[in-house]
């Protein structure tokens, strides 16, 4: 059983054979011929495999970090009983890993306070999960006016993180925070939040397209076609083109916004139909109707209202090519003058925007100027937009003025209604 057979090690590309060595010579032993073969320091730390298994390993003392070759771990053969030894000898393998007195080294470091550990990154995750549904988000509209629904809001955010995106010194495009911060902006511009929670919809991820490496984007241009965002699965997913195509800054937020509500449109139609186009025009009524109505409230953000901050002023008191005509300068127009001049700048723009899918506006214009005056009846009562706003002039909040006929009833139940009112009818008219 104790016959005698040759070794035959191999380290960093160089081999040696050893003759004389029997099943019972110890791993001990084994590790002192490999390392007197190589001429291999005493401070490297050894390790023999023999067909893909560890026979020998060198041990370090945990007090004085030394190398010991004599340790009881070491006693037992280095060639267990069993194993079958080749008739031309046992190849072995020859590793040397890292020296004592770098280990030494090592465990005599303090850790860096500024680099978390992995059980401090896991813990990490763990506390963002828990507290990213909870986190408040850029108050850009003010305290009042300036965060998402309880329910109905975009669950995540995602800027693009291109380290080209001003993080490289002289650069020039806006950075991805800035880019987050607009995602937000986006998220509870007023007119957003009020389209989500009529709608009752929750969004899942509202990003930001990549503005040079996107390929849905890159193969609608390759057609002709210029996309400045898109809805994946339905609202799973929403991506908006937020820089200019020389990436030197952002989009004007106005046409952020509308690209945003178009986006929102294909929620429920997919394709640029009437449909499509119908309930587009219904949103964006929507959308300005709130901040036409949060102007009217006298509510200031920074000095501005929020109609100035979305860029949508002019839709709202003068349409385009309308000039001024449906208010004198110096008569406060009435809700529904304010309306009229809302779905006339709507019409303009829809015209504009169905004439690229040879649609004329004509299709739609009778659906969005109906719902413009039933957004009316529905929010007549709705006194929610003008908590916080003051009168210039006046140092108290004003009151809003219930209707007896609809005490008691929300906005939301009144939407409810309304929108039942219109199904019914067009049932009516389609028998």
């Amino acid at each position: 059983m104790n016959e005698s057979f040759t070794v035959k090690f191999s380290y960093k590309g160089k081999s040696v054979a050893v003759e004389d060595i029997s099943r019972g010579t110890s791993a001990s032993v084994l590790l002192a011929e490999a390392r007197a073969s190589f001429n291999v320091d005493d401070d490297v730390i050894l390790r023999l495999i023999f067909k893909g298994k560890t026979i020998a390993q060198d041990i370090m003392d945990d007090d004085d970090g030394v190398v010991d070759n004599e340790g009881n771990n070491n006693n037992h053969p280095a060639f267990r009983i069993g194993t079958k030894i080749p008739k031309g000898g046992a190849k072995v393998i020859v590793m040397g890993s890292a020296t004592a007195r770098g280990i030494r080294h090592l465990n005599s470091l303090r850790s860096d306070p500024l680099m978390r550990g992995f059980e401090d990154e896991r813990q990490s995750d763990k506390n963002d999960k828990a507290t990213s549904s909870s986190r408040q988000l850029t108050t850009f509209w003010g305290p009042l006016h300036g965060s998402q629904d309880a329910r109905y809001k975009f669950c995540r955010f995602q800027e693009c993180t291109d380290a080209s995106f001003g993080s490289r010194p002289g650069a020039s495009t806006p950075h991805a925070f800035e880019a987050r911060r607009l995602l937000e902006r986006l998220a509870t511009d007023p007119g957003i939040v009020s389209v989500l929670r009529s709608r009752e919809l929750v969004v899942g991820t509202l990003g930001e397209i990549d503005p040079i490496d996107d390929r849905l984007v890159q193969r609608k241009q390759q057609e002709g076609v210029c996309v400045l965002g898109y809805n994946t699965n339905r609202g799973m997913r929403i991506d908006v083109k937020l820089r200019t195509d020389d990436l030197g800054g952002f989009r004007t937020y106005g046409e952020l916004a509308s690209t945003l509500v178009h986006e929102l449109s294909h929620n429920w139609v997919g394709e640029h139909d009437v449909l499509f186009w119908t309930n587009y025009g219904q949103m964006r009524i929507e959308y300005l109707w709130t901040h036409a109505r949060l102007m009217r409230g006298g509510v200031f953000v920074n000095g501005k209202r929020t109609a100035a901050l979305a860029g949508v002023v002019d839709m709202i008191v003068s349409p385009e090519g309308g000039g001024n005509a449906a208010r004198n300068s110096n008569d406060t127009p009435t809700d529904s003058q304010t309306m009229d001049i809302i779905c006339q700048s709507v019409i303009v723009e829809l015209a504009r925007e169905m004439a690229q899918h040879h649609l004329p506006v004509q299709l739609v214009a009778p659906a969005v100027l109906a719902f413009s005056k039933e957004l009316m009846i529905e929010t007549k009562d709705d006194a929610t937009l003008h908590i916080g706003g003051r009168r210039l002039g006046t140092t108290e909040v004003q009151p809003s003025t219930q209707n007896s006929g609809n005490a008691g009833t929300s906005a939301r139940e009144l939407a409810l209604a309304a929108a039942e009112k219109r199904a019914r009818e067009g049932k009516d008219r389609s028998g």
